[in-house]
C-alpha cells in the first residue's frame, strides 16, 4: 500500500511539473513571437500554434493586426488562405485512395486525366505514358509551371479575372519543351497539384474540394473551418478571414478573386490550430492509417540530397531535428517534428516577411527541445 501511495505521488509531481514546463514554454513562446515581431512590424500580424502532446501543450498566440488599415487585432483563431501549404493535404489525398486500393503511385498519368489535358499535354511534347503519380507528387514530371513573372503581373492588372483549371494547364503546356524526363530532375510546380486534384476527380467521380474533404475526413477529425476558397462555405459563427499583403505586387487578397490558386496548388482557407492539428494527426496515423503508405509520403524521391522534397511533405532540419514541412507563398509555414511529437503552424500576414516566419518556427522548436529535456530531467530526478 506504501508503495502504490508513493508511485501516485510520484506520478502526481512529474504530471504537476509537466504542466509547470507546459506554462513556462508558453511564455517562451510568446516573449519569442512578440519579440520577432517588434522587429518585424512591417510582417502586419503572426498568429502561431503549436500541439505537443507529450510536453502537455497545446498553445495559439497572435500578435500585429489582422487588418492594417482598421489596425483591427489579429486573432489565431481567424483564418487565411494558406496557398502552398495546401500540397500536404491534396497528397494525402491521392495516398488515402491508395490506401483504399483505388490507385498506385508508380501508375502513369494518362489513364487518368480528362481527354482535354491529355490531348494538350501530349501536344506539347510530354509523355503521359511514362509520367507517373509519383512524379506530380514529388515535382519529377518535368512539366512546366504556369505560374510565372507574367502570371503575377496579369493577376496584378486583372485582380477579378476568374482563371479555370483547364485555363492554367493550358497555358501550361504552351510554356515549351519539357524540363527534363520524369523522374530525372526536379522542379518545384504547381501544374503538378493541379494535376492531381483532376486525378482525384476522375478517381471519385465529385469535385476534389468535396472528395479532399471526404478523403481526409474533415469532420471526424476536427478541421471545422478548413476548406477550399470560393467553393466552400465558411462554418456558422467562423471568425473572419484576416487580410493578407504581398507587397511586392501592391496585393491584398481580399481584392484577388482566389481562383489565380485554387485548385490544389494552393486552394485552403484555415487557421493556425486547425494546421498544426492537421499535421500532428497526419503523422500519427489518424488520416493515413497504413503505415506503409503514410510511409510513402516520406521517401525519398531523387538521389540528390540538396532536393529535399519527398511526397508533398519537405524534409528539413530545425536545431538539428529533422522535421517534415510544407509553406505557402502567402505567409504559411507549418512543419511536423517526429523527435518531438510536435507540429507547428506559422501565418505571417506579409508574404515577403514568410522566412521570419520559419525563423520564428525554428526558435519554438528549439524551445520544445529543452522543454522536453528539462521534463525527461524532472522525471529521471524522481
Amino acid at each position: 500500500m506504501h508503495i502504490l501511495k508513493n508511485l501516485q505521488a510520484i506520478f502526481l509531481i512529474m504530471l504537476a511539473s509537466v504542466n509547470v514546463c507546459a506554462q513556462n514554454i508558453q511564455q517562451k513562446i510568446k516573449n519569442t513571437v512578440d519579440s520577432i515581431y517588434a522587429a518585424n512590424l512591417k510582417a502586419v500580424g503572426f498568429a502561431v500554434y503549436v500541439e505537443a502532446p507529450d510536453q502537455k501543450l497545446s498553445f495559439g498566440y497572435a500578435t500585429g493586426y489582422e487588418n492594417r488599415d482598421t489596425k483591427h487585432k489579429l486573432s489565431m483563431d481567424q483564418p487565411v488562405l494558406i496557398a502552398s501549404t495546401t500540397k500536404p493535404y491534396v497528397a494525402a489525398s491521392i495516398l488515402r485512395l491508395v490506401e483504399k486500393g483505388k490507385l498506385d503511385i508508380e501508375q502513369p498519368i494518362k489513364d487518368y486525366l480528362s481527354q482535354r489535358s491529355e490531348t494538350e499535354l501530349t501536344q506539347a511534347g510530354y509523355n503521359t505514358s511514362r509520367i507517373t503519380i509519383k512524379n506530380l507528387l514529388s515535382h519529377t514530371s518535368g512539366i512546366r509551371d504556369y505560374v510565372d513573372a507574367e502570371y503575377f503581373k496579369f493577376i496584378g492588372e486583372h485582380p477579378k479575372y476568374i482563371w479555370t483549371r483547364d485555363e492554367q494547364i493550358a497555358k501550361a503546356t504552351r510554356l515549351g519543351k519539357p524540363l527534363s524526363q520524369p523522374g530525372e530532375g526536379f522542379k518545384y510546380a504547381d501544374i503538378n497539384y493541379v494535376l492531381l486534384t483532376e486525378i482525384i476527380e476522375n478517381i471519385t467521380h465529385l469535385p476534389y474540394y468535396l472528395s479532399i474533404r471526404k478523403l481526409l475526413s474533415y469532420k471526424n477529425n476536427g478541421l471545422l473551418i478548413t476548406r477550399f476558397a470560393k467553393f466552400e462555405k465558411e462554418r456558422k459563427n467562423t471568425p473572419e478571414q484576416a487580410h493578407q499583403y504581398w507587397d511586392e505586387f501592391g496585393w491584398d487578397t481580399y481584392n484577388l478573386d482566389p481562383s489565380w490558386d485554387l485548385y490544389g496548388g494552393g486552394g485552403i482557407i484555415t487557421n493556425v490550430k486547425e494546421m498544426s492539428s492537421y499535421f500532428q494527426q497526419l503523422f500519427n496515423g489518424k488520416i493515413i492509417k497504413n503505415k506503409r503508405v503514410l510511409a510513402l509520403m516520406t521517401q525519398d524521391v531523387l538521389p540528390n540530397l540538396e532536393v529535399n522534397y519527398c511526397l508533398g511533405i519537405r524534409k528539413i532540419t530545425y536545431a538539428g531535428i529533422l522535421g517534415y514541412n510544407h509553406g505557402g507563398g502567402l505567409g504559411t509555414d507549418l512543419i511536423y517534428i517526429p523527435e518531438l511529437n510536435a507540429s507547428i503552424a506559422i501565418a505571417v500576414l506579409e508574404a515577403s516577411h514568410r522566412p521570419i516566419a520559419v525563423e520564428i518556427s525554428k526558435e519554438i522548436v528549439k524551445l520544445l527541445k529543452y522543454n522536453m529535456q528539462d521534463i525527461v530531467e524532472t522525471s529521471q530526478a524522481l
